[in-house]
């Protein structure tokens, strides 16, 4: 008698690759597979830019499940709901996935898998996100760790695991169920602002492992460049991690495997990643509200001209302005202006740092909700191991500093790309003439200063000092 396989679903999440998928390998070496990804609005992070690269590169991750003899599927509604209907459907008898650890979705996963085991449905889950579990790397105690340094150092001894081979070939059951289109989905956003972004990303796995090799030419200059957001000295790879389509193992080794001292600075970027899912995850409440308990009584401002101003890249410091215009062109913005930019709104503005996590979640193709509230909350103060709440950046000395010839200016803020160099951080300060000549009019051509700097600094500390 011929040898049955049994059918198994595989759960696609944040992992839109071929290489180093546990789930999908494992499910590729014990039976039939069905890839199947379910759209759940409810439990959806995912702002409008993410949802229009999650879009883009599904259907790239579906041609290339194509390629091998497989096919993915898609459906929408709660998991608990939907899934159940695929297993009576297919005849399934095993569900595997990689893990994934945003607030809700973790706890409910568990609960399923529980109710799914206890109906003699074969449960497997991998880690197929992080280096390591987020579990895994906890105090003598047991307890989390709230400081990256020793996070780090206690990371860097455990052994990551090597990235499981690719999956060149699959076997898919015979089904008469095809499930929903990918637009039915409806990710794609009805008004197409994203056109200057699909020119600049190429979505997909490929793409992504082209990012990899271009980078690993550059990275030896990363430590030293990576804060110049003219340079380009930048992996870019945060889109691909956020949405899976290159593993974060397989970046790991790929560097630790060329000569340490170069590669480490950006090794700790990755480690920075998993302690963030480390927080996230043992303080879900992260992402709404303060890790340290004295800034719930923070009074924050509630401005919406300034808010406005700040979302627009109107608030009359040029560094600022670039970087919001950057993000709403093409998704992204370099971390050391996310830095700036955040500083700005939080202690400049005064304006609640959750109210610019969410704008960041809503604008950037790489929104990653342990990344971003923990950037958010180091910025504003209110985190673990985070900046002190007096460091307050002043955006003019920092564009000063990063873009000492405004090469980034010029390209995200064009009304000022005749100022010269002397004039360029702050247009505000520049004589009549110069402006004149620069053909720049403040308050018309661009915007006077919505905030004075030093006002502005005495504000935020005195407030801060409230609460101390």
């Amino acid at each position: 008698m011929a040898n049955i396989k049994k059918t198994i679903i595989v759960l696609i999440r944040q992992d839109l690759r071929l290489h180093d998928h546990p789930a999908l390998y494992h499910a590729s070496k014990e039976g039939k597979v069905l890839p199947l990804y379910i759209h759940d609005e409810s439990l959806s992070e995912s702002g409008a830019a993410k949802k229009w690269w999650l879009h883009r590169n599904l259907t790239h991750f579906q041609e290339s499940l194509e390629a091998i003899g497989g096919c993915l599927l898609f459906d929408s509604g709660e998991l608990k709901d939907v899934l159940p209907k695929w297993i009576e459907k297919t005849g399934a008898s095993a569900v595997f996935w990689n893990r994934v650890y945003e607030p809700g979705t973790f706890e409910r996963d568990r609960k399923l898998a529980d109710d799914l085991s206890s109906e003699g449905i074969d449960v497997k889950t991998f880690e197929g996100t992080l280096l390591l579990p987020p579990w895994k790397i906890t105090k003598s105690d047991g307890s989390p760790y709230k400081v990256y340094t020793s996070y780090y150092k206690s990371l860097r001894k455990e052994e990551i695991s090597k990235p499981v081979p690719k999956v060149n070939s699959l076997s898919a059951p015979d089904i008469d169920e095809k499930g929903l289109l990918l637009k039915d989905l409806h990710l794609l956003p009805e008004i197409t602002w994203y056109k200057t972004m699909e020119n600049i990303w190429e979505p997909g796995e490929e793409a992504a492992i082209k990012r990899l090799k271009r980078f690993s030419k550059e990275v030896q200059k990363y430590d030293e460049g990576r804060d110049y957001p003219a340079a380009g000295i930048h992996s870019t790879l945060s889109p691909y991690l956020a949405i899976g389509a290159i593993s974060v193992r397989s970046v790991f080794h790929h560097f630790t495997e060329q000569i340490e001292k170069q590669t480490e600075p950006f090794i700790k970027q990755l480690i920075w990643r998993d302690f963030s899912y480390s927080v996230l995850l043992h303080f879900p409440q992260s992402p709404q509200e303060p890790l340290h308990e004295k800034f719930k009584a923070f009074e924050w401002e509630d401005n919406d001209s300034h808010w406005q101003s700040w979302i627009k890249g109107k608030t009359g410091y040029p560094i600022v302005d670039a970087g919001m215009r950057e993000l709403w062109a093409t998704g992204f913005m370099h971390n050391r202006v996310r830095m700036i930019t955040a500083s700005f709104l939080t202690k400049h503005l005064l304006i609640p740092w959750q109210k610019g996590a969410a704008w960041f979640l809503d604008t950037l193709i790489d929104a990653d909700i342990a990344n971003n509230s923990m950037g958010w909350q180091w910025v504003a103060g209110s985190g673990f191991d985070s900046s002190p709440y007096f460091r307050i950046f002043n955006p003019t000395l920092q564009s000063g500093k990063f873009d000492e010839d405004g090469h980034y200016i010029r390209m995200w803020v064009p009304e000022l790309k005749n100022m010269p160099d002397k004039y360029i951080h702050s247009p505000s300060t520049a004589p009549e003439h110069v402006l004149e000549e620069a053909g720049v009019k403040l308050g018309k051509d661009y915007p006077y200063l919505i905030v004075d700097h030093k006002a502005a600094r005495k504000r935020a500390l005195d407030r801060f000092e409230e609460i101390k």
